[in-house]
C-alpha cells in the first residue's frame, strides 16, 4: 500500500475543519485581512528572523503593500513542543489594531489545538505598550536590557474562538499608531527560579 507524500505546503481556511492538520504541522503564517481571518498556510522550515529581512523586506512590505492586511508567523520549536514562539508580525500600510487582535486570537485557537503550555515572544516594536501586551493576556518575563521577553500561559485553560473560528470576533474600533503594526518576535522558554535561558531553538 502505497502512503501519500506529505505535501511541503498546506493551506487552512477553516480552523475547525483543519484542526487535525494544525495539531501536526509545526511552522505556520497567519493571514488577517480587513479584520477577518483569511488563511493559514502551514510551511515546512520555521521562520527565521535577520536584521535585514527586518529592515529591507519588513519596511518595503509595509510601505509598498496597501489595505488592511497582517500575516503572522509562528514556530513551535522541535526541542520544546508544549510552546509555541510568536517569531514575526508584517502589516500592509492600513493595517488597524483589530486586525492584529484577530490574528492573536487565532494564534490563541492555534494554542488550544496543540494543547501548548504557553505562547513566546520578544516584542520589537517600542510602540507595543507592555500595558496593551497585557491586555492581550501577555506578561513580561526574563527581563532584559536590549530584549522585551513576554510570555501568555494557558496550561490547560485557553480562550475559544465563536463559531466560525474569527469571523465572529468584535471588531476593534481604533486603529494601529500610524496604521503599523509590524514587529519582530523571538521565542524564549520561561523558567522557573534558573534566570532567563537562550532563544529556543527553531
Amino acid at each position: 500500500m502505497e502512503i501519500p507524500p506529505v505535501p511541503l505546503f498546506e493551506t487552512v481556511t477553516d480552523l475547525t475543519d483543519g484542526a487535525e492538520i494544525l495539531r501536526r504541522r509545526a511552522y505556520g503564517v497567519i493571514e488577517v485581512a480587513d479584520g477577518r481571518f483569511r488563511r493559514l498556510v502551514l510551511r515546512p522550515f520555521p521562520k527565521i528572523i535577520s536584521a535585514p529581512e527586518i529592515l529591507l523586506f519588513g519596511g518595503w512590505y509595509h510601505r509598498h503593500r496597501s489595505g488592511d492586511r497582517l500575516l503572522l508567523y509562528y514556530n513551535q520549536p522541535r526541542r520544546f513542543r508544549n510552546f509555541l514562539a510568536l517569531r514575526y508580525v508584517v502589516s500592509a500600510r492600513h493595517t488597524r489594531m483589530g486586525t492584529l487582535t484577530r490574528a492573536l486570537a487565532v494564534l490563541d485557537e492555534i494554542a488550544r489545538l496543540k494543547r501548548s503550555d504557553a505562547l513566546l515572544c520578544d516584542v520589537g516594536n517600542w510602540r507595543i505598550s507592555t500595558k496593551l501586551m497585557s491586555r492581550w493576556g501577555w506578561q513580561q518575563h526574563c527581563r532584559s536590557r536590549w530584549h522585551r521577553h513576554y510570555i501568555k500561559r494557558f496550561y490547560g485553560e485557553y480562550p475559544r474562538l465563536p463559531e466560525r473560528a474569527a469571523d465572529q470576533l468584535p471588531e476593534a474600533k481604533q486603529d494601529c499608531q500610524q496604521g503599523h503594526a509590524e514587529e519582530h518576535y523571538q521565542g524564549h522558554k520561561p523558567a522557573d527560579g534558573e534566570g532567563c535561558p537562550g532563544p529556543i531553538p527553531d
